[in-house]
Parts: structure tokens; C-alpha cells; sequence
């Protein structure tokens, strides 16, 4: 089944995951299809900007324990966000966790309604936030970073926005994208790719200088004998045997 849904209206496409058995968890399956996605989306002239959002209540849960992507996978689909030179909005309704939070650093605009959550869970299975600080050490504020990468505590939409995780914040967050969308279709698309080129190059170098060394740190975390027992303890719903 497919679990990536391409929708048009006015020049801005949106691509919705809609993987509801696992929250929408970044599977191999799932980073698969977003990414040939972004790649239609590429190679059409008449996108002006794409949307991703999600269905349920929870727009991403982190990486799928049960059939994670490879991490050179999620490290090209990051990279072909913050590449694609199209402008990418994350529209988010729900909860965000771990890996989910790299989708949204790498978009180049974050709205998310009041209501929404977010927390950096790695620690809490024996891992790292590795390959997702790819996108989001350049962007959000390194002091709430190392408070939310080292506890793992949840925080509201109001703190994302203050951190640099989301743009903005609204009850109704498509009547917060409105005008967002309507000056991208005012908007040129030459002049939208090389902006977002100015504004991404940071990004950028970031990938170029860090990302097979945090793929390898991933790599060797998600293999460890902590990390086994963490998401053991996640599936089984129990705490992991380091809690004190």
C-alpha cells in the first residue's frame, strides 16, 4: 500500500504520509516513497513549493524499530529536502518524535498547530539524535538542543517556535500557512531556487563535513547492546533496565 500521497492546488503540491499501523515512522518503505516523491516534485516545472503533512494524530514517530530505513537513506532524504530547490513547509498537526524532528529541520518553513509535541527520544533507547542534527544543529538554538537531546522531555509548540525548530504556531495552522503559501506563489521560481540556495548553503556544508561520520555513530549505536535492550523495552512498554 502506499503510504506517501502526492495532492496539487495552485502550484503547491502537498505530500501527505499516511502510515497509521506505525505513526508514520520513518520505515524503509516510507523514506522510500517520500523521497521518489520529492524527486517528481523536482522535475516538475509547475511545482512552486511543496507541503508535507501527515494523517492521524501524529506527523512523525521517529525511525520504524521493526523495519528501519538505512541510515544512508535517511541521511539522502534529509539532504534532498534541504536540496530541492523548491521551498519545503511542514504542516503539522500532531506529535513529532526523534527522527520526525529531522524532517522538520530540514524543511526550510515549520508551522505546526498549538496543540502539537515534540520530543528527542534517542536517549531514551540507548541512541543518539545522529543523523537528524544534520539539518537541526545549524538551525535551532544549542542550548535548548542539549537540554531536549539530553533529557528526552516532551515540549509544546510555543517552545519549538522559541528554539528555532518551528517557523510558527497557530490553532489553525492552515490559517497560519495561508499567507505563508500565497507569497510563494507570488514569488518567482528562479528567485525562490537561488534564494533558498543563499539560505541552505550552511546546511549544507554541514552534510558535506558531518554526515558519514554521525551515519557511521548511528550505525554503531542501533547495532549496540543498549540500544537492543531500549527498544525491547519500547515494544514491550516496559522501562529499560537502566532506569534508576
Amino acid at each position: 500500500m502506499t503510504v506517501v500521497h502526492t495532492a496539487r492546488d495552485r502550484a503547491v503540491t502537498t505530500l501527505t504520509l499516511d502510515s497509521p499501523a506505525n505513526r508514520n515512522a520513518l520505515s524503509a518503505v516510507l523514506v522510500g516513497e517520500l523521497a521518489d516523491a520529492l524527486t517528481r516534485c523536482g522535475k516538475d516545472g509547475d511545482v512552486r513549493a511543496v507541503v508535507l503533512t501527515h494523517t492521524g494524530n501524529t506527523f512523525c514517530a521517529g525511525a520504524d524499530l521493526r523495519d528501519p530505513p538505512h541510515p544512508d537513506a535517511l541521511v539522502g532524504l534529509l539532504r534532498q529536502i534541504v536540496e530541492l530547490r523548491k521551498p519545503v513547509l511542514a504542516r503539522v498537526t500532531g506529535h513529532v518524535r526523534a527522527g520526525g524532528l529531522g524532517l522538520l529541520g530540514a524543511c526550510d518553513i515549520a508551522a505546526a498547530s498549538t496543540d502539537a509535541t515534540f520530543a528527542f527520544t534517542e536517549v531514551r533507547i540507548g541512541v543518539a539524535p545522529a543523523v537528524i542534527s544534520l539539518p537541526l544543529l545549524p538551525r535551532t538554538d544549542p542550548r535548548a538542543l542539549a537540554r531536549y537531546y539530553l533529557t528526552g522531555e516532551r515540549f509544546d509548540a510555543a517552545e519549538a517556535v522559541r528554539t528555532g525548530l518551528l517557523t510558527v504556531t497557530g490553532d489553525d495552522v492552515d490559517e497560519v500557512l495561508a499567507p505563508l503559501l500565497d507569497g510563494l506563489r507570488r514569488a518567482s521560481p528562479q528567485g525562490l531556487a537561488e534564494t533558498k540556495e543563499l539560505l541552505t548553503a550552511k546546511v549544507l556544508e554541514t552534510f558535506d563535513r558531518d554526515a558519514a561520520e554521525l551515519t557511521a555513530l548511528s550505525a554503531r549505536l542501533f547495532s549496540s547492546a543498549q540500544a537492543r535492550e531500549g527498544m525491547t523495552a519500547f515494544l514491550e512498554r516496559r522501562d529499560p533496565a537502566w532506569v534508576v
